[in-house]
């Protein structure tokens, strides 16, 4: 089973622009939220968060004080995931994803959301582990006919962006 759960900082989210997400597209958004997160740090890694990543969703669980799970929790759906990486020249530690938020007006915004990670090995297992979480979730929609076979990525990727659930 490839379902992973790691302690996390999370860093938070802030709008991204743009439709093609391609290498380097979270490094801006991310040395913005690691400088708000270094000005107010305290500890070397003080986890806030459990984020665990499953075949079709990816939950943020929030954590109090102590270290025990509170009842927000954050829910991605893994299609609307446009990118993911832990790639990052500010700190190799670091897990990003960009994602589409529906607001309640039916519009959209693409925000970028971080976690700190213990290690750089840590973030590149939840960076796996999303992937594998996609391609599970791409093939399920495949099965169900929501993606034709012979679409090329760049309809699959279209298709993946008009597609709420």
């Amino acid at each position: 089973m490839w379902d992973l759960s790691s302690l996390v900082t999370y860093l938070g989210k802030v709008p991204t622009t743009g439709m093609q997400f391609l290498s380097g597209c979270t490094e801006k958004p991310v040395i913005e939220l690691w400088k708000k997160h270094t000005l107010a740090r305290e500890d070397v890694f003080p986890a806030n968060a459990l984020l665990e990543i499953r075949p079709f969703q990816v939950w943020l669980h929030h954590l109090d004080h102590k270290g025990e799970a509170t009842v927000h929790m954050d829910t991605f759906q893994v299609a609307r995931i446009a990118y993911c990486t832990a790639d990052h020249n500010v700190s190799p530690n670091i897990f990003a994803w960009v994602y589409r938020e529906i607001n309640d007006d039916l519009s959209y915004q693409m925000d970028c959301h971080a976690v700190e990670c213990e290690s750089k090995l840590e973030a590149k297992k939840l960076a796996h582990a999303m992937m594998e979480a996609f391609r599970k979730t791409f093939h399920s929609m495949k099965s169900d006919g929501r993606i034709h076979r012979n679409s090329s990525s760049e309809e699959v990727s279209q298709e993946l962006e008009s597609d709420d659930g």
